[in-house]
């Protein structure tokens, strides 16, 4: 007997739990949770965001290669330069959302 994902419970809804642990995994990190609200804000630099944060700049390229792997964030050129932003707006919503429970009495 076959199950279908319809009622199979682990399958109900065609989640795709390996994607969104992977996006979970990217965000769990304070730096780049920090890097994802000054992004929600504005693009950024790298440099910017290394004086911003206080960070080496190795550091924030690494963190926002993980966040851009995640597809997390986007990348523009302009010249020499790469502008940073959030790819995903509502990654900016989902932060708040997780915030909101965390900081819940």
């Amino acid at each position: 007997m076959t199950t279908s994902a319809a009622s199979d419970p682990a399958h109900a809804g065609a989640h795709d739990h390996e994607a969104v642990a992977r996006l979970l995994h990217a965000l769990a990190e304070p730096s780049r949770l920090a890097i994802v609200h000054l992004l929600a804000r504005d693009e950024r630099r790298v440099v910017d965001l290394t004086r911003e944060l206080g960070l080496a700049q190795s550091t924030v390229s690494a963190h926002l290669t993980t966040l851009r792997d995640a597809g997390v964030v986007g990348v523009r050129r302009e010249g020499r330069s790469s502008w940073y932003r959030l790819a995903r707006p509502e990654v900016a919503h989902l932060l708040a959302d997780a915030e909101h429970v965390a900081l819940a009495p």
